[in-house]
């Protein structure tokens, strides 16, 4: 199984989230935290991004 790491644009770009709203929304724990890539770089796992629009989905209907 291959893991693949998003940075934040490209969480951004999947989510049409800002960068603010993102981290808003992980402070309040309705968002997946991003994992340490090591020094200030964070990314977020793809498939923990696509359960999230999944859910965000299935709410919405």
């Amino acid at each position: 199984m291959v893991i693949t790491i998003l940075r934040l644009p490209d969480v951004k770009k999947h989510t049409g989230l800002s960068r603010s709203t993102i981290y808003l929304r992980i402070s309040e724990g309705k968002f997946p935290k991003p994992i340490s890539l090591g020094g200030r770089a964070v990314g977020w796992v793809e498939s923990d991004i696509n359960n999230w629009i999944d859910e965000q989905i299935k709410a919405s209907r």
